[in-house]
């Protein structure tokens, strides 16, 4: 402001544009703290939609382990109601090993399926991969097993990938490549049982 006005004109300044602004800055702190308000009450719920979600897991997958029917029902009934949720994937996981306990192969690599297609955790994805692929070798799909395999990229998986792949090879008949596999499988990281299966092919 001008340093020779005096102060009455100074305030009827002050007036004049509190008249010309004021509504846009008392809009802009009502919004700006709407906002601020809004996002705490956002993470608020979605954190409390966390625990929830935790909650119900923790709770149906406790009633699976009852291998009732009507558990394995709840166990799909979260799944649908929590599809954007990784605890759906991880039910999806403990739904399929119930099915194969239950000798249902089908049922159960549909659920693997759905949560390979349904999850980029490089922690979960590769337990389901691996699962679905000796379902495969158990239902003969012997060609579907070794291409599910093939998907494992996880370098901390190759090890465990490449004695699976022996395995399935040896279902397969095809010893020769089994023996290559087992040999993959020793150089990147033995397992206690993988000696002893190329000691019973060297027989």
């Amino acid at each position: 402001m001008d340093g020779n006005i005096t102060e009455e004109q100074q305030v009827e300044q002050i007036k004049a544009w509190w008249k010309e602004n004021g509504k846009a800055v008392v809009l802009g702190t009502v919004i700006g703290l709407g906002g601020l308000f809004g996002w705490r009450y956002y993470q608020s719920e979605v954190q409390s939609a966390k625990e929830q979600a935790s909650d119900a897991y923790t709770q149906v997958v406790n009633r699976l382990a009852t291998g009732s029917e009507s558990a394995m029902a709840d166990v799909q009934a979260f799944i649908a109601a929590h599809e954007s949720s990784q605890y759906s994937v991880l039910a999806a996981l403990q739904l399929a090993k119930a099915q194969v306990d239950n000798g249902d192969l089908d049922a159960a690599a549909a659920q693997l399926s759905w949560a390979i297609a349904n999850t980029k955790d490089v922690a979960i994805l590769p337990i389901a991969q691996t699962r679905l692929a000796r379902i495969y070798a158990e239902q003969d799909a012997f060609d579907q097993a070794l291409s599910e395999l093939d998907k494992v990229t996880a370098d901390s998986w190759q090890a465990k990938v490449a004695e699976l792949r022996g395995d399935v090879l040896l279902q397969k008949g095809e010893i020769a490549a089994a023996r290559e596999a087992y040999i993959s499988a020793q150089q990147l990281g033995s397992s206690p049982a993988l000696q002893i299966k190329l000691d019973d092919l060297a027989q």
